[in-house]
């Protein structure tokens, strides 16, 4: 099903690309809420989901955190910093095809993945020196 390109939508996709920090659903909607005041979190919500889905942005799920969105759609790994919870671009080739090694004996059909490191930011490291 074709989906229709409503401002609401337009609007979250551009705060995405101008963030362009990894953020959560709730700092879009705090962004948007700044100038668009009348937007609600259900809309922000809704339409980051169907941004992920159409392949406009990027959702990526956070163990033990909030999901977050990335505008940047192409395979590519991150690094959460385990003290601020930042997520930045980890600056390395992709593996593709890494699914191909795994030995599964539960007879998944593999269709993806995303390696998510983790580490401690510069700005972190700074404040404990």
């Amino acid at each position: 099903m074709k989906q229709r390109h409503t401002i609401q939508r337009s609007l979250v996709l551009a705060t995405v690309n101008k963030l362009k920090c990894h953020a959560t659903a709730d700092e879009i909607y705090d962004e948007i809420k700044k100038d668009y005041p009348s937007m609600s979190r259900a809309t922000v919500y809704r339409n980051l989901r169907v941004l992920s889905e159409m392949g406009e942005i990027r959702k990526m799920e956070i163990p033990g955190g909030a999901d977050r969105f990335d505008h940047l759609c192409h395979d590519h790994c991150h690094v959460k910093c385990e003290r601020c919870g930042r997520v930045f671009n980890v600056d390395m080739d992709f593996v593709s095809d890494l699914e191909r090694g795994i030995r599964d004996a539960h007879g998944f059909a593999f269709t993806g993945y995303d390696i998510l490191f983790r580490g401690i930011c510069p700005d972190c490291q700074k404040t404990t020196e």
